[in-house]
């Protein structure tokens, strides 16, 4: 025993070591080490805000990133989400910017509505106490719609011409994503090369989210209990899967001391609130606990912006300040939008049953009559295919949504020289005359998996719902 403290006690206070330490990573305070030697997990947000930076910023990043690559680790539902979501994030971009002038018309009509109630109350004014009719006709003269529009026309050209140079000035465009030319996917691939997770066994997947949804978030065990109210529980849970995945990686690498994760989600079920204005917040301390008793390594858990200037600093990435900004900025504005993640991708839907109604909704809406397609409605093997044709229906205006109803962001054809993912079928293997499109186009091997089983009348219907939505996604861009 020294100093008071005997084994058992030192046990005790070895358990929950990260309670009180003063560093909020829980491990032995210094940064150095994470940024020269730890494993680095990037969040899928992270990944994501690429897609939101301007091009200088977004060269800078990379740079750095380059000057970790070789420590770079992939969890499978970071890559999932990252490949399913770019699209939403550039198409939210895209949307704001094509917007952006109707707001603007909508301000300046009410700013004139506000001089013309001015107008009037003085207006009324001089008819209550003076009488004055000439002055009434003076002011109506001076003050008018015209001249107001007049007056604010360079203004509102400025405003517009600013709005104009903002889209014109985006590298990244909706239609490079759709058509798979995506310039960002690419160099995400190169810094990762090799290092990624498989996916993970289904029945696994399945336990985790069972585990995250019965126990882990109605007692408020970070990470992720604050998105249980998401639309489906693979996106409720997707949170801890990432943290499971990290957790079954380390514990498979007894050489890897010290994993530094950094991600901009900073809600509550991650960091602990602050007490007090001096006192930042902190990632929870029972997070590094259970890492560090689950795996023997050391944690540090970080945003976005700090990571990028301990990189800096560190490493010597060259990252402007102005460059460091615009990663806080990136990150505070993403956190003021919805979570893109909410819509069903081809992922969730394989552990995501829908909603019991929606499936025959949609069969119904698409004019679908056979009797093997109704029963792959309430066959789990076809849950993609399901998810597929509720989305597709609500995407084309075949039917109007039901209240509650996630998006849906999954596409059955695909153009490119070559499939977008494994498995994928080129559309020139189907019977001659049934599919009307070039041998460049690609089926997702679910959507061909029902077709085999499909009546020649359905099997037209459902190729050209996809047809119609892969040319509906190429014109919206």
């Amino acid at each position: 025993m020294a100093n008071g403290v005997n084994s058992e006690t030192a046990t005790f206070l070895q358990q929950h070591q990260a309670w009180i330490e003063s560093q909020s990573s829980g491990a032995d305070g210094d940064r150095r080490v994470f940024f020269t030697d730890a494993l680095i997990v990037l969040d899928t947000n992270v990944l994501l805000d690429l897609y939101r930076y301007t091009s200088g910023a977004r060269n800078q990043v990379l740079a750095a990133l380059r000057l970790v690559k070789p420590r770079l680790w992939l969890p499978h539902r970071v890559g999932s989400e990252f490949i399913r979501t770019r699209r939403a994030v550039v198409a939210d971009r895209t949307e704001k910017l094509q917007k952006a002038k109707t707001p603007l018309d909508r301000h300046l009509r009410e700013a004139w509505k506000s001089v013309q109630e001015a107008l009037d109350e003085v207006k009324g004014l001089l008819d209550q106490f003076a009488a004055d009719e000439v002055g009434q006709a003076e002011l109506d003269e001076l003050i008018n719609e015209e001249g107001f529009k007049q007056l604010i026309g360079s203004w509102r050209d400025k405003l517009n011409e600013r709005i104009d140079e903002l889209k014109n000035s985006q590298d990244i465009k909706l239609k490079d994503i759709v058509s798979g030319s995506d310039p960002i996917l690419p160099e995400v691939a190169a810094l990762y090369e090799s290092r990624f997770a498989a996916a993970p066994d289904t029945t696994e997947v399945r336990s985790h989210i069972e585990h995250a949804l019965s126990y882990r978030y109605p007692n408020k065990i970070p990470p992720g209990y604050l998105d249980a109210d998401k639309p489906t529980p693979i996106q409720a849970a997707g949170d801890y899967l990432i943290w499971e995945e990290m957790i079954s990686y380390v514990q498979v690498q007894p050489a890897q001391g010290r994993v530094l994760f950094v991600s901009g989600d900073t809600k509550a079920d991650w960091y602990e609130p602050a007490r007090s204005a001096s006192e930042p917040p902190r990632p929870w301390p029972s997070l590094i606990d259970e890492f560090r008793a689950r795996t023997g390594a050391e944690l540090l858990i970080m945003e976005t912006r700090a990571f990028f200037e301990g990189v800096s600093e560190f490493m010597d990435a060259h990252i402007t300040a102005s460059a460091v900004e615009e990663i806080g900025r990136t990150a505070e504005s993403r956190a003021e939008v919805s979570d893109l993640s909410e819509t069903i991708t081809a992922d969730d839907a394989v552990a995501s049953p829908p909603p019991r109604e929606l499936p025959l909704l949609a069969y119904q809406a698409a004019r679908l009559s056979s009797a093997p397609l109704k029963a792959a409605l309430s066959d789990a093997s076809h849950q993609v295919f399901q998810w597929w044709l509720i989305g597709v229906t609500q995407e084309l205006g075949l039917r109007d949504p039901e209240f509650g109803e996630p998006a849906v962001d999954m596409a059955a054809l695909a153009t490119g020289e070559s499939p977008p993912l494994p498995g994928w079928i080129q559309g020139s293997a189907l019977p001659r005359g049934e599919f009307p499109a070039p041998s460049s186009t690609w089926i997702a091997p679910w959507m061909a998996q029902v077709i085999a089983m499909s009546p020649r009348s359905d099997r037209s219907t459902l190729l050209r719902l996809a047809l119609l939505q892969l040319t509906h996604r190429a014109s919206s861009t």
